[in-house]
């Protein structure tokens, strides 16, 4: 059985992104997956109630592992705390996978939420640094594979393994 992937919404063309844009990769191997019908979206940010166009954020004090670790925040640009929304937007990310029987996730890299290697420091220069988004760390920790739009070859290799 073909197995489910979880993908981040913006990477399929839907204006989810803060600033309403879409971030839709144009990768072949992403359409292959629409068309066999695998793919589920989801925008974890928007699942948490926050609108579309919204204020760019940043994760601070840590990542993603920090913000569940009560140690590290989520700021949106002007200083509002929306820690909150992006929790929320990540459990329903994690709701979603499992009543898939989702075990793979493809999510936005660099993103406060889905970013799998590297996000923003915080300060809002677009100074990249180490670390994962709040989402992205909640599937990891529940046992979910995850990957970037960047790491595509690995998303598919996860995906034969474990369905053969």
């Amino acid at each position: 059985m073909a197995e489910k992937i979880l993908i981040s919404a913006c990477l399929l063309g839907e204006r989810v992104r803060w600033d309403g844009r879409a971030a839709d990769p144009g990768a072949a191997r992403i359409a292959r997956w629409r068309d066999e019908g695998r793919l589920v979206p989801i925008c974890p940010e928007v699942a948490g109630g926050l609108p579309v166009p919204r204020p760019p954020a940043e994760l601070r004090g840590g990542d993603g592992r920090g913000v569940w670790a009560g140690s590290a925040q989520v700021v949106a640009r002007g200083g509002a705390d929306v820690t909150r929304a992006f929790r929320d937007g990540a459990l329903a990310a994690l709701d979603l996978a499992r009543r898939h029987a989702i075990r793979v996730a493809i999510l936005k890299e660099r993103s406060p939420s889905c970013a799998g290697t590297q996000i923003y420091d915080g300060t809002f220069t677009g100074v990249r640094i180490d670390g994962v988004g709040v989402t992205a760390a909640l599937l990891r920790a529940s046992g979910l594979y995850v990957f970037s739009e960047e790491a595509l070859d690995a998303a598919a290799a996860c995906l034969a393994a474990l369905e053969a």
